[in-house]
Parts: C-alpha cells; sequence; structure tokens
C-alpha cells in the first residue's frame, strides 16, 4: 500500500525503539513496510539489516547491505555489515576486503562511539583472518626460514603487512638502479676482518678521549649563514655528540694524534671519497636515554660503517623494517638513504665508529662521474 512521508517517518521511529528494546522482528516488520514502496534510503537499509542480522536471518541481511552500498558506497556501517554477511557465508577473503575497505575510510575520523566499537571489532576480525590465512599459506608452501630463503619472507611478511617497503629516500643525490638493500652483511667484504681486528686498539684510544671528551661536538650544528632547521631537539645537543678524525675532505689532524690507531686502520679501508662530502671518521657517542630519530641520508652511492666500541644493554638501531643490535667488534654496513633510528636505552653511553664506504654496485667510471659532479658543485659559485 501507498505510504505518505507521516507514515513512512512513523514506522522507521517504531522500528528504530523496537531495536532498541531488542524486538529485531517487530523492527523488521515495519522497516519491511517501508522499503516496499522504494523510498528506502541508506539510514533504513542499514536499520532493516540490523533488524535482519538480529532475526539471525543472514540472506535478508546481505540484501539489505546489497541495497546500502548502491546509495553510499564508502558507507562505513554499511561494509562492515556486509563484512559480516560474507564471514557468516564462509567467503573470509571477502570479508578482510571489506572490513579493510570500511578500517581504510575511518583512519583519521572522529566516529560515534558504536561506530568506533564497530571499526575496532572489524579490526580484529580481519587480524585474525589475516592470521589464518597466513598459516594455511605458509603450511600450503611450507614452513620454515629454508622455503625461499630469506627474502621470501621478508616479501610474505610485506604482503600480510608486517612489514612495510622501505626504499632509497637520500636527500641530496638519487643514483637510480641500485639494489634497496637495508644491511649488508659483514662477510661480503674482505678487508672487515683487518678492521675488526683493531678493535681493542681503538678502544683503548677511545677510553683515553672519554677521559675528558675533549673534541666531542653535538653531531647536528647550526650555522650563521644556513637556515636553522630543527631536528626533534637534537641541533646544538651532546646528547648526540661526535669526534672527527677525517672530515671536510680531509683529516682532522689535533684528533688523529690523539687517535692515531684507529685512523691508521680506518684509513686503509675502500672510503668513498667525494670532495668535501664524504668520507667521514668519526667516533659517534650517544648517551644514555638519548634517541636518534628516524630520518635518511644524504647520497645513496655510499654505504655507512658502524663498527661498535661500547655498547651497553638497551641499544638498536632499525633500518627500514630490520632491528639489530650493535655487537662491539662486528661491524654493521647499512645504505642510510633508508629511514633509519637508533635508540640507546641503557644505563651508559653507546660508542661506534663511524665510516663510509663506496656502494660496490657502482663501476669505476660511475664513481669517478659522482665525483667530478660533486667537484663541479663545490665550485659553483665560488
Amino acid at each position: 500500500m501507498a505510504l505518505d512521508i507521516a507514515q513512512i517517518e512513523s514506522l522507521v521511529r517504531s522500528a528504530a525503539a523496537s531495536l532498541q528494546r531488542g524486538d529485531a522482528a517487530q523492527a523488521r516488520q515495519s522497516l519491511e513496510q517501508v522499503t516496499a514502496t522504494g523510498r528506502g534510503n541508506i539510514q533504513i537499509w542499514l536499520l532493516l539489516a540490523l533488524a535482519c542480522k538480529g532475526t539471525n536471518d543472514v540472506a535478508a541481511e546481505e540484501r539489505a547491505v546489497d541495497s546500502a552500498p548502491k546509495i553510499d558506497s564508502a558507507n562505513i556501517r554499511a561494509l562492515i555489515l556486509k563484512g559480516d554477511c560474507c564471514a557468516a557465508g564462509k567467503d573470509p577473503r571477502g570479508a578482510t576486503s571489506f572490513y579493510e575497505r570500511a578500517i581504510g575510510l575511518a583512519q583519521g575520523k572522529q566516529l560515534p562511539a558504536d561506530l568506533a566499537r564497530e571499526v575496532e571489532r572489524a579490526e580484529a576480525l580481519s587480524k585474525a583472518a589475516s592470521a589464518e590465512y597466513r598459516t594455511y599459506l605458509e603450511d600450503w608452501i611450507g614452513r620454515g626460514p629454508a622455503i625461499g630463503g630469506q627474502r621470501f619472507r621478508t616479501a610474505l611478511d610485506i604482503m600480510f603487512g608486517d612489514k612495510q617497503i622501505y626504499l632509497q629516500q637520500p636527500t641530496i643525490f638519487y643514483f637510480p638502479g641500485l639494489p634497496q638493500i637495508q644491511f649488508y652483511e659483514r662477510e661480503q667484504f674482505d678487508w672487515i676482518a683487518e678492521v675488526e681486528a683493531a678493535t681493542d686498539a681503538m678502544r683503548e684510544e677511545l677510553s683515553e678521549l672519554l677521559a675528558t671528551e675533549e673534541g666531542f661536538r653535538p653531531y647536528l650544528t647550526t650555522s650563521a649563514d644556513r637556515p636553522r632547521t630543527e631536528f626533534h631537539g637534537l641541533n646544538d645537543n651532546p646528547e648526540w655528540s661526535t669526534m672527527h678524525l677525517f672530515e671536510n675532505g680531509g683529516p682532522v689532524n689535533v684528533n688523529v694524534a690523539r687517535a692515531p690507531r684507529t685512523y691508521e686502520t680506518l684509513i686503509k679501508a675502500p672510503l668513498c671519497h667525494i670532495t668535501t662530502r664524504a668520507p667521514t671518521i668519526m667516533f659517534s657517542l650517544l648517551r644514555a636515554g638519548a634517541r636518534i630519530p628516524a630520518h635518511t641520508g644524504q647520497i645513496n652511492t655510499r654505504l655507512i660503517c658502524h663498527l661498535p666500541l661500547i655498547v651497553p644493554e638497551g641499544c638498536a638501531f632499525r633500518v627500514g623494517n630490520e632491528v639489530r643490535e650493535w655487537e662491539v667488534g662486528k661491524t654493521m654496513i647499512f645504505d642510510d638513504t633508508i629511514e633509519h633510528e637508533a635508540w640507546n636505552e641503557g644505563p651508559d653511553d653507546r660508542v661506534v665508529v663511524i665510516f663510509d664506504i663506496w656502494r660496490p654496485e657502482l663501476t669505476l667510471d660511475e664513481r669517478q662521474a659522482v665525483v667530478t659532479m660533486f667537484e663541479g658543485i663545490d665550485r659553483y659559485g665560488v
């Protein structure tokens, strides 16, 4: 029968009241009278879906939900209800797709309390479904790190959202075509053993340097001839301090005289000489309780090396998805143009020696081209 606006509004109010008191059957009856007229809006269809859900009629619930997205395909509540219907119909992948769409739409929005709870429920269901799917897939492929190798395991982590894709993001110069590798392994470099053999000698020199900390200065210092840019309060902050043995294209003689064995060892490494830009050889001191927030380096044609000398408990270093702990005497080699951060939650200061080397993938001609380019950059305007 035909219903006028007043009758429709009365039926909707009655249905809402029935739902509030838990009478889903009565609410459904009232709402189906409205939708039969062809005048249902998204709120009415969603109320009907909830009423059908309350009567455990999944098929009717899904028909009502399917009508709602036709009116508004970005309705969070409708998407969650559709996900519930898929889950009830033994379609977990379909359910997850609707839950994930709803979760994405909810990001950063102020939602009514009841809808926020529904989003939280969808997040929990989606996470559980993803874990169940991963278990199935790993059983199908075969478990264990040997299956496919570490790179394949990382690919699975990314596919399931446990890790994300981190790429090189140099702030000054990007050389294309280089592999996106977070950490390089020590065993890849035949010169590492000679450097690490001098660890004890370097620690002896460091011990004398730390007695006064003369020559150490904040890693980030402001300059009067450049705009001041803040980096999480670390500008001119001694919590992250360095003492340079090689800087701005040459040795810092006063500091080299105080740590000659460290300098003599590292200057023999395959350092990356790029005018005044590189290499750097320095002691890097991170105070107890200090943190270096996530950032990226300037040039992706080099790798950064850390040789740990003092490492209290509670220190760690993240590059991209991977977190590693420094170990005294074991060099850590990484691409600093991939997002990285460091922290010292231990009781004492952490000190590593830092130096940079050429990326092994670059040919000699490519290295020379990079050097020539930066020579031109440095000469410009002089």
